[in-house]
């Protein structure tokens, strides 16, 4: 889905430097099955750089900082070799449009056009049809020729800090918004409005430190969010979300909490797992390069113990909020979430309630509602940690 970036704003008042941040004010595409052409029309010259990504075959364009001003269904029909394509943010300083082809591809040219004539400067994409073993052979020569994928490093934390560190995870963000209700507001809006508020009353009480996975509207890859919380040496990591059904079905609402589990308790667990987990597909992330050391430490003991912990605070988490809030119908589940994944750190998965019901989106809008629900949740991590110090002390 598209991500229309700082729009309506001045682009001087997104990025504070000597040349202003580029507009993107249009696109579009033309061609045909053989050979297909994206073109951005643009406010000023550009660097742009590209590369392909296989299984599902992307092309992505990594770009400077832009301010998306297209149209709201832009990227959302194709032509030719390109499906779809999505744009945004992927960390602060830079922009990326990821293209979802039909097949595999070769770019044949991804460069910027200079203004002229009274004309905007365009970026041009030219994508040509070709073989897998082609497209494979290219992957390689490019992922042994390209830099490795800046990362985020984390927030320090005081070392004579002893309080426990409580890691909250708004998710989506930048390029990847998430489910979009029906009247257009975007998941990763609603969750970082959710988890800034939730973050600052957990700050009140002086009892931990509080670290957010993002703090603003940036992308960060589901393997960034787990290392956050391990890098942190993470108590507790809580990821905040925000459900959808195809259906619409107004019926179907309320708050659902998650944890991790090799076998997904429910047909619906399963389907909202392998959604979350297209968060780095969706972002245009090279999942070749990623050290999978979860799939290593699944059998360890040590998860077992974590998975008991996480269970734990799920139950004292749907204790908390059902006064408070209205819960799904079964609001306790398990699938295989890779932002739960962290071999030593408590983990939950909150879907707050589903964009598909009206009741639900206009609560999760409501301050009165998130008054109500991060009160609940911070009671909640509260009473968790209560409980592992009165066993700590028998």
């Amino acid at each position: 889905m598209a991500l229309a970036l700082g729009q309506g704003m001045p682009a001087h008042a997104q990025k504070p430097a000597a040349v202003a941040a580029a507009i993107a004010t249009d696109a579009r595409l033309g061609g045909d099955e053989s050979r297909t052409r994206l073109i951005v029309d643009l406010s000023h010259d550009i660097k742009v750089s590209a590369f392909t990504l296989a299984d599902p075959y992307r092309v992505v364009i990594d770009l400077p900082q832009i301010a998306f001003q297209f149209p709201g269904n832009a990227g959302q029909v194709g032509r030719g070799l390109i499906k779809a394509y999505r744009y945004g943010l992927v960390m602060q300083g830079g922009s990326r449009i990821v293209i979802d082809t039909t097949g595999p591809v070769r770019v044949e040219q991804a460069t910027v056009q200079e203004a002229k004539d009274g004309e905007p400067a365009r970026l041009l994409v030219d994508l040509v049809s070709i073989d897998r073993a082609s497209f494979l052979r290219n992957l390689a020569l490019d992922q042994r020729n390209r830099p490795s994928e800046p990362r985020r490093p984390p927030a320090e934390v005081a070392k004579t800090d002893a309080r426990p560190v409580v890691v909250i995870d708004p998710g989506h963000g930048g390029i990847d918004n998430g489910t979009t209700a029906a009247e257009g507001v975007a998941e990763k809006t609603i969750v970082l409005d959710f988890a800034r508020e939730f973050a600052e009353r957990l700050e009140k009480t002086g009892r931990y430190n509080v670290v957010m996975t993002r703090s603003d509207d940036t992308f960060i890859s589901l393997g960034d969010r787990v290392k956050v919380a391990r890098q942190h040496k993470a108590a507790l990591f809580i990821s905040i979300h925000a459900d959808s059904l195809a259906n619409r079905d107004p019926d179907t609402r309320g708050a659902t909490i998650y944890t991790v589990s090799d076998k997904a308790s429910d047909a619906e667990a399963a389907r909202l797992a392998e959604a979350e987990n297209r968060a780095d597909v969706i972002a245009g992330v090279d999942l070749s390069k990623d050290d999978d050391d979860v799939a290593d430490i699944l059998i360890d003991l040590m998860q077992r113990e974590t998975r008991t912990f996480s269970s734990h605070f799920a139950r004292i988490v749907a204790g908390a909020l059902r006064p408070a809030v209205k819960l799904h119908r079964q609001p306790l589940r398990s699938a295989g979430f890779k932002v739960l994944k962290a071999h030593d750190v408590p983990s939950v998965l909150i879907e707050l309630g589903y964009v598909t019901s009206p009741q639900d989106l206009k609560l999760m809008l409501s301050e009165a509602w998130r008054k109500r629900a991060t009160e609940s949740l911070t009671a909640a991590v509260t009473t968790f940690f209560s409980g592992r110090a009165a066993n700590a002390s028998n």
